[in-house]
């Protein structure tokens, strides 16, 4: 689906929308159910088009966390994550605790949150990290899909800032803190 999206005219207001509202939009047909987008703290955020390595390594990871992670997680994968009335956010992958349903996930819930970006790698390492951060995510991956770099956030912060952020080569054998039975080399999959 095509969407027309615009820039904010800077220093006009804007008017910012709930996640009810958004629902009721989706289910009278005014925003259609297969259009992909992000409530950003009362913005509408259209995704970007996903590339070839980003679906194969979001294939591959689907795969790998779901035969790795313990049974009291749940993957979720494009799943919709309710962060406050103002976000939702639909992360690649996240693993949450398997006795909460999406619209019932806090922030601090979330074990893991990986995002693959291509186009969106600034979009995922700046807002969307910070707002990881302010809700408490405990660990963010943003890998890099072309270059299989992995950015590892870690100790989110209530300003929106990671007390951690480190690059990692695609060879560096990765472990979530919280998990750290699970290892992923972002070169070996496929």
């Amino acid at each position: 689906m095509n969407i027309i999206a615009t820039r904010a005219a800077e220093g006009l207001p804007r008017r910012s929308f709930s996640v009810t509202e958004i629902r009721r939009m989706v289910e009278t047909g005014i925003i259609p159910e297969d259009e992909s987008f992000e409530l950003i703290e009362g913005e509408v955020v259209p995704m970007a088009a996903k590339g070839n390595q980003h679906e194969v390594i979001k294939a591959a990871l689907n795969r790998l966390l779901a035969r790795t992670a313990p049974d009291d997680l749940r993957l979720g994968v494009e799943t919709s994550v309710y962060l406050d009335e103002r976000t939702f956010v639909e992360p690649d992958l996240c693993l949450y605790p398997k006795r909460l349903m999406p619209e019932s996930v806090n922030g601090g819930d979330v074990v893991l949150v990986i995002e693959i970006s291509g186009a969106s790698l600034g979009y995922d390492r700046g807002l969307k990290a910070r707002v990881f951060a302010k809700h408490g995510v405990q660990e963010l991956w943003v890998v890099e899909a072309e270059s299989r770099v992995t950015w590892v956030h870690r100790s989110p912060q209530a300003d929106g800032n990671w007390g951690s952020i480190e690059r990692a080569a695609p060879d560096t054998a990765l472990s979530p803190a919280a998990l750290p039975g699970i290892s992923i080399r972002m070169a070996d999959l496929d």
